[in-house]
């Protein structure tokens, strides 16, 4: 299923080009009060809503384009990113130190996982916000890999079964010498989108193509894979550390040809298998 959020309020189900309007699936959600869970509620619910969501397919309809979409998970606990995760990547920045920090560039193996704050979380209808015009900020198109029920130490054997859905990711980055998680936490510089394709829609995730282009030029073009580590080790590396939560979101890395983006550009993303989104830069002044 293509499980997509909308306007204000909006959840519905993407079936070609409308949206089947399931709103009222959300006012069923347990209620909550202060003080209120780090988890996103509606993808901790999934496994409930899902059979009620096949049965609802004659609901209202919307046209796909007449609706703002946002952000597949509207209140993710954390967002987990795996840094240099594409051997030709890593080869591209070692090539590159004047863009790229010698701290910057070990193997993820070396350097661990970090972490994005939440509030850089941005929509596929919203656009990517530079904020300082005199540094580079590059794009990174990315696996976005949406936790769906609470788990810590978990074997990699069993890591996809803790996997809610999937999205495309696009981990915006201002190129300097501070540490990853502050350069990359800017506002709108996580892009999720165009919407969560169920777990049992790519029971693998291991071979997806992708891409990504800027004004119509391909800069970015790989395949799942060749990720260094995979996505049950990523969760597995990940779950040693922290307890993972209901719509905790893995991004889990991007290949080479990241460059610049600025103000006017047209960023273009796909993945296999989940869809596109083509995101407008704009200036945050």
């Amino acid at each position: 299923m293509w499980l997509c959020q909308f306007n204000e309020r909006g959840f519905g189900l993407v079936e070609g080009n409308e949206i089947v309007d399931l709103t009222h699936l959300l006012e069923e959600l347990p209620a909550t009060g202060y003080p209120y869970p780090t988890h996103d509620t509606m993808i901790a619910a999934l496994p409930d809503l899902l059979p009620r969501i096949a049965d609802a397919k004659m609901g209202p309809r919307l046209p796909l384009a007449s609706v703002r979409l946002q952000a597949p998970v509207r209140n993710p606990g954390k967002f987990v990113a795996a840094p240099v995760n594409y051997a030709k990547h890593h080869e591209e920045t070692i090539a590159d130190p004047a863009t790229f920090a010698r701290e910057h560039v070990r193997k993820i193996q070396e350097t661990g996982l970090f972490l994005k704050a939440t509030s850089s979380s941005s929509g596929p209808s919203d656009p990517i916000r530079t904020r300082f015009p005199d540094r580079r900020t590059d794009h990174e198109i990315e696996l976005a890999a949406v936790i769906g029920r609470a788990g810590s130490n978990i074997a990699a054997a069993d890591a996809l079964s803790y996997i809610a859905g999937y999205c495309i990711g696009l981990d915006i980055t201002v190129r300097g010498p501070e540490e990853r998680s502050l350069r990359k936490s800017i506002d709108s510089y996580s892009v999720l989108g165009p919407w969560l394709v169920t777990a049992d829609e790519i029971p693998d995730p291991s071979g997806l193509n992708f891409e990504l282009s800027v004004n119509g030029e391909i800069r970015q073009k790989a395949n799942t894979s060749d990720l260094i580590m995979s996505v049950p080790e990523l969760i597995e590396f990940a779950s040693r550390y922290y307890t993972l939560h209901p719509g905790d979101v893995l991004f889990t890395g991007t290949p080479e040809g990241v460059g610049p983006i600025q103000p006017g550009d047209k960023v273009h993303a796909n993945i296999e298998r989940i869809g596109s989104i083509s995101i407008s830069v704009d200036s945050s002044e």
